[in-house]
């Protein structure tokens, strides 16, 4: 029997314990980075010792720390993902001017920029459902980001930072027996949509986030692990061009974020590469999201052996047939969300055996690790989460069985 894998897309449910003690830690100087403690070195080690443990006893094939290293001060956020890297690069400062309070900006054709957060296409198009707290739509809780307002680079502190990720995960594989394991890492694309106040130019900026990155990305896959690149930008961007763009404009726009990826991660072998592309994991409508058709053989194009795309939720769980049309090098291997952070309701195990079916049945067992949209940390209730989990498992067993 070939046994389909199992494993997730990156942030899982923190502790109360972890949550109270990031809160509770002072902040530097800076007013971004926390002070490290002993005290909130030894509560973090023992948590991803502890969520390492419960993947285990789930059955999750291929496990990470849960994201617990991108620090969340709250039960509720959606942006861990992305503000973890801000403890970590200098460079960088609150000014008040970000994405939430900047004013819009328009493009045109041939010269696509990104507007602000509020100006996403789908939060216009259903504003008094946004603007409606009873409308169950839900972005997290809104934070102020920090500009660029000098060169930025990956600081010391980030190194520390980034090796007591590594040492903790390391720990917690050996003593709960994964032979591997994967630690997630922001994509340079989506590092440089903060806001440029020094640069000055986009490409610059993104060149700059290209060389802040490689770092982390080279001691993740150094230590033995699998570095997944976090890039929702690839998708996401889309909603946030406005007016809507042509598919080719966005396309030309996109490919240097795909570029950047690459040259990032040009000292990392590929077979320790993952990438991971989603719509964005807010809870809205998302009438406005980019087709798949239209990015998939873009993102074949990144320089990783495992691609994780959302495929759960009732915007894109269609787009399966993508695959139909679109050939998967051999060496490649899909990791489509088969169960969603979008919805409270737990998928059943037999429509998880179906779903992966289908993607097993176009590129093979053996090329399919089933997983989740995106991650289910911060974003639904942890008993529900966890459950989502042990329905991923129990269905990726009923489809092994089956094929």
């Amino acid at each position: 029997m070939t046994e389909i894998l199992t494993t997730h897309a990156g942030s899982l449910p923190r502790s109360p314990k972890l949550i109270d003690a990031n809160a509770a830690r002072p902040v530097g100087a800076d007013g971004l980075t926390p002070e490290p403690t002993d005290e909130f070195r030894e509560v973090l080690r023992q948590a991803v010792a502890d969520v390492v443990a419960k993947q285990r006893s789930i059955g999750i094939s291929i496990p990470n720390d849960g994201e617990y290293g991108h620090l969340m001060g709250s039960a509720v956020n959606y942006g861990s993902w992305w503000s973890y890297i801000f403890d970590r690069v200098s460079g960088l400062e609150l000014t008040g001017d970000d994405h939430f309070s900047s004013e819009p900006v328009r493009s045109s054709p041939g010269n696509v920029r990104l507007t602000t957060f509020p100006d996403r296409r789908d939060w216009t198009t259903f504003a008094d459902a946004y603007q409606d707290p009873t409308s169950g739509i839900t972005v997290g809780t809104q934070v102020t980001f920090p500009a660029a307002t000098g060169e930025i680079a990956y600081s010391e502190a980030g190194r520390e930072l980034g090796q007591q990720d590594i040492a903790n995960f390391r720990a917690a594989l050996d003593a709960s027996g994964y032979e591997r394991g994967y630690l997630a890492a922001l994509s340079p694309g989506s590092g440089s949509r903060i806001v440029d106040d020094h640069y000055g130019d986009e490409d610059a900026f993104l060149d700059a986030w290209v060389e802040v990155m490689r770092p982390e990305y080279e001691a993740i896959a150094a230590a033995g692990l699998i570095v997944q690149i976090d890039d929702p930008s690839i998708a996401e961007n889309w909603d946030q061009i406005n007016p809507e763009p042509s598919v080719e404009d966005y396309l030309a726009f996109t490919r240097k974020r795909v570029d950047a990826v690459n040259r990032a991660l040009v000292n990392v072998p590929t077979e320790q590469t993952r990438f991971h592309l989603c719509w964005g994991s807010w809870h809205g409508p998302h009438t406005t999201d980019i087709e798949f058709r239209h990015i998939a053989p873009l993102l074949l194009e990144i320089d990783a052996k495992y691609y994780s795309f959302e495929a759960a939720n009732v915007r894109h769980e269609h787009e399966w047939t993508v695959w139909e049309q679109l050939e998967l090098p051999e060496d490649k291997v899909i990791v489509p969300g088969i169960v969603s952070h979008a919805t409270n309701v737990v998928e059943h195990p037999e429509l998880v055996a179906q779903r992966l079916e289908r993607f097993a049945r176009i590129v093979g067992p053996d090329r399919v690790i089933g997983s989740t949209d995106c991650g289910l940390g911060g974003r639904i209730h942890p008993q529900i989460a966890w459950a989502k989990l042990e329905s991923l498992v129990q269905g990726a067993e009923i489809a092994s069985k089956r094929l």
